[in-house]
C-alpha cells in the first residue's frame, strides 16, 4: 500500500495507474490548443479524454485480455476496445475503451503479447491508410508507440511473423502489400517493402484490378502468403528477418471468380486453408515447407447442403489442436465447422452454427481451444460459443456483449 497526498491508502498498482493518468492529462494542453484550431482536432481531444478516464480492467487468474477492432466512422465506436475473458467459464464482461483511434479495423499482437498493431482504414496522404504500434499497459489500455503509412488505400489486414521481427499488411483498395521491420521497442520501421499487385479476373465489377485481402506468415517465419481477391491468386513471398523485406517466391492460382480472402495454416504447417469470398468455398492446400509452394487438394462449400449461395465468406481459423477448421459466412450469418483428417489435411463437413448476429466479419478461437468468439459487424455484438473438444462442434454459451461495428477480435497471449 502507498499513502496518497490526500491521506488515502491505495495499492501500488492503483497508484501507478492513477499516476499514469495524471501524467497523461498534464500533456493534454498542447492537444487542447491544437483542438481549438480545428473541429477535427477537438474531436481527437475529446476521444483522448474519454480514453484516459475510461475504466481500467482488473485481470484475475484464469482470465485473458481480448481486444476488439472496430469501425468508428458512421458508428458509435471510439476505437479499440478490450475486455477480460474467463478461460474457464467463457464469461466476457462489457468491454472498455483501450485507446481512441480512427477506424482501427484489423488487429494483431506481437508473440510476446507486449505490443498490439492495428491498421486504420482512413484516407491519409496519397489516399493511404495507417498502421499503428501500441504498447500494452497494465489493465489492458494501449499507448501509441508510432505510426507508419500503409502505402496503399484501404488497409484491411495485418499480421506479425511468429519470430516477432516483421509486420506485414494488405491494402485491399490499393491492391498491394507492405512490410516493416519491428524494432526492439515494438516500434515499426519505415516501409521495408511495398509490392503492388497487378492483373484482373473474370468478375468485371469486383475483379477489375487487384485487391489484396490478407497476408499470413508460415510458422517458421520464412514465407508470407498474400491472398488477392481481385486477381484470384495467392502470392508467396520469402521473408528477410534482418531487413523486413519481402521477395516474390511464387504464386498459386485458384478457380476464376473465387475471390480469395483469408488464409490459415494447420499448426504443423503441412496444410493451409483458403476461404474464397465470392464462391463461398474453402480450398485446401498441401504446403511444401522447403519452397513454400502450395498444391490444391480439395474444394468444398462453406454452406450446408441445399442452402442458397448468397452473401460472402470472411474469416477462416484452424483450431489450436489442428483437428478442426472454422469459416464465417456473411448473409447466411453462420460459422461452418469441418473436421480435419490428420493424415491428408482434407476436410469433412460437420455443421453450420448461427452466430446469433449479423455479418460475421471476423471470429477467433481462444488459445486454450475451448471457446469461439464471433463478431457481428452489422448487429453490433460479440457472441461466445463452447467448442466440443471431441467433435469441434459449437454450442452457444448464452454470453453476448455489445460492441459497436466490431471487425476483428484478438486474444493477448503472453510468452
Amino acid at each position: 500500500m502507498v499513502q496518497t497526498e490526500t491521506g488515502h491508502s491505495e495499492t501500488l498498482a492503483d497508484f501507478r495507474i492513477r499516476g499514469m493518468r495524471i501524467t497523461q492529462f498534464r500533456r493534454l494542453p498542447d492537444l487542447r490548443r491544437y483542438g481549438e484550431r480545428s473541429k477535427s482536432g477537438m474531436k481527437i481531444f475529446v476521444l483522448l479524454l474519454s480514453a484516459f478516464f475510461s475504466p481500467v480492467l482488473s485481470i484475475k487468474a484464469g482470465e485473458s485480455l481480448v481486444y476488439f477492432g472496430t469501425y468508428t466512422r458512421g458508428a458509435e465506436s471510439k476505437g479499440i476496445y478490450v475486455s477480460n475473458f474467463n478461460d474457464e467459464t467463457g464469461g466476457l464482461p462489457d468491454p472498455v475503451l483501450a485507446v481512441a483511434a480512427d477506424n482501427p479495423s484489423f488487429l494483431t499482437l506481437a508473440p510476446s503479447g507486449q505490443t498490439l498493431y492495428a491498421v486504420s482504414e482512413i484516407s491519409g496522404e496519397g489516399g493511404a491508410g495507417l498502421v499503428s504500434a501500441y504498447r500494452v499497459l497494465d489493465g489492458g489500455k494501449l499507448e501509441l508507440i508510432n505510426q507508419q503509412s500503409s502505402g496503399g488505400a484501404g488497409p484491411c489486414y495485418v499480421s506479425v511473423s511468429p519470430d516477432g521481427k516483421v509486420l506485414a499488411l494488405a491494402n485491399y483498395g490499393g491492391g498491394s502489400v507492405a512490410s516493416y521491420r519491428i524494432t526492439d521497442t515494438g516500434a515499426l520501421s519505415e516501409t521495408a517493402s511495398f509490392i503492388q499487385h497487378t492483373g484482373s479476373s473474370v468478375n468485371a465489377k469486383r475483379q477489375a484490378g487487384p485487391h489484396a485481402h490478407s497476408i499470413n506468415f508460415s510458422s517458421d517465419s520464412r514465407f508470407a502468403y498474400a491472398a488477392d481477391l481481385g486477381v484470384d491468386r495467392v502470392f508467396i513471398y520469402s521473408v528477410d528477418p534482418s531487413t523486413g523485406k519481402l521477395a516474390l517466391a511464387g504464386e498459386t492460382k485458384v478457380d476464376p471468380g473465387s475471390g480469395p480472402r483469408h488464409f490459415s495454416f494447420r499448426p504443423d504447417g503441412k496444410f493451409a486453408y483458403l476461404i474464397n469470398e465470392m464462391t463461398l468455398k474453402m480450398t485446401v492446400f498441401a504446403v511444401d515447407r522447403d519452397s513454400g509452394a502450395l498444391t490444391a487438394i480439395q474444394s468444398l462449400s462453406t454452406l450446408p447442403e441445399g442452402a442458397e449461395a448468397e452473401g460472402s465468406t470472411a474469416e477462416v481459423v484452424c483450431h489450436p489442436s489442428g483437428k478442426f477448421l472454422y469459416g464465417s459466412n456473411r448473409g447466411h450469418d453462420s460459422i461452418v465447422v469441418y473436421a480435419i483428417d490428420a493424415e491428408t489435411g482434407k476436410l469433412e463437413y460437420l455443421e453450420n452454427e448461427s452466430i446469433r448476429g449479423k455479418t460475421p466479419r471476423n471470429f477467433v478461437v481462444s488459445p486454450c481451444g475451448k471457446w469461439l468468439l464471433a463478431a457481428g459487424q452489422q448487429s453490433g455484438n460479440v457472441t461466445v460459443f463452447e467448442v466440443d473438444q471431441e467433435t469441434g462442434e459449437l454450442t452457444f454459451s448464452g454470453t453476448e456483449i455489445k460492441v459497436a461495428a466490431p471487425v476483428c477480435i484478438r486474444f493477448r497471449v503472453e510468452k
